[in-house]
């Protein structure tokens, strides 16, 4: 055999399974296009309401209530996980309204800021704070925005002093103001570094595990719903077209489609079933809120005892101010 009778054989070979794949692939396409279309037309007749009932197929009890369950817990998934994702965004709480301006002179009110901290944790059994070289990043939350108007009016009202000796009680009362917003700023930053650091936890345990194991789980469960819906809509047409088809090979083939689309959606309920099931038995959607729930008190008693420890500093500069205007009165 020559080898130009070789290419030649090799040729119509090649073509004749590229024209057998793409006759393949026609069917299948005209298969699927036959296939959406009876599904189409199974629906259009029901919303309408041209069917029997008797011509819907009625799917088993447990598959219904597993619907309902699922679809409620969808809209819990839903409707928290929409709140709960504020907490992905450091300023939720900032107030834009104040149009702080974060610049130099706010970086130097930070570093200030820090380096009361240090000095205030120095004689004492809390963990000593550095000064950093460069200045800390400025954070957008309530908490730091408090703390930083705290110490610029701190800053101010302490390079300011009495022009005379008469304005002598003025000035003390003024050091005790400049004394208490000192205070009330590390406080402030201090709470708003645990507000930080409460987001970080509900970021890692509970809007991660909400937004993929669950997710991922209803997402699986919505699929093989609509697997049922498919394969429902198909055993209807196919009974109807069975109904309507003229005694003889027609019918017999008629009733085969019927059978094979009743296989079809007995499989697809059951998977359905399994994955409803498995979606609405799994513990972790609780367990993450179990995290939430236990960042948001440390977060809140962390602030509670910053707050507490606070109080009393500043109800006693109070009492010595009042004391103070009272003999400047007298």
């Amino acid at each position: 055999m020559s080898w130009k009778t070789i290419q030649s054989t090799l040729g119509n070979l090649g073509q004749n399974v590229q024209q057998g794949v793409a006759g393949l692939n026609i069917t299948q396409q005209t298969g699927k296009l036959t296939k959406s279309f009876a599904e189409f037309s199974q629906t259009a007749r029901e919303r309408l309401g041209t069917l029997d009932q008797d011509d819907v197929t009625e799917l088993p009890e447990e598959y219904k209530d597993l619907e309902r369950r699922v679809d409620a817990l969808r809209n819990t998934h839903s409707s928290l996980l929409r709140v709960a994702k504020v907490y992905e965004s450091e300023p939720y709480d900032y107030p834009t309204q104040i149009n702080e301006s974060l610049t130099e002179t706010a970086t130097n009110i930070s570093h200030t800021l820090t380096s009361w901290a240090a000095a205030a944790t120095k004689g004492t059994n809390l963990p000593p704070i550095e000064v950093p070289d460069k200045a800390p990043t400025e954070h957008k939350t309530l908490s730091h925005a408090l703390s930083r108007a705290a110490t610029s009016g701190a800053l101010e009202l302490g390079s300011t002093g009495p022009s005379n000796a008469a304005d002598s009680s003025n000035g003390s009362i003024t050091s005790l103001m400049a004394k208490v917003l000192k205070s009330y700023a590390m406080v402030q930053a201090r709470i708003g570094d645990e507000r930080l650091a409460q987001d970080g936890a509900i970021q890692t345990g509970f809007l991660q595990p909400w937004q993929t194991s669950l997710n991922l789980g209803l997402q699986a469960a919505m699929k093989s719903r609509q697997n049922v819906r498919s394969a429902r809509l198909a055993l209807d047409a196919a009974r109807l077209a069975q109904k309507n088809s003229p005694e003889g090979p027609k019918k017999e083939q008629a009733r085969i489609e019927v059978d094979n689309a009743e296989e079809k959606l007995v499989a697809a309920t059951e998977e359905a079933i399994e994955l409803m099931k498995r979606v609405l038995d799994d513990p972790e959607p609780i367990r993450a809120i179990a995290q939430l729930i236990k960042a948001q008190q440390a977060y809140h008693l962390a602030a509670s005892d910053a707050l507490q420890g606070l109080i009393g500093e500043v109800e006693d500069a109070a009492v010595t101010a009042e004391a103070e205007f009272r003999k400047s009165r007298a």
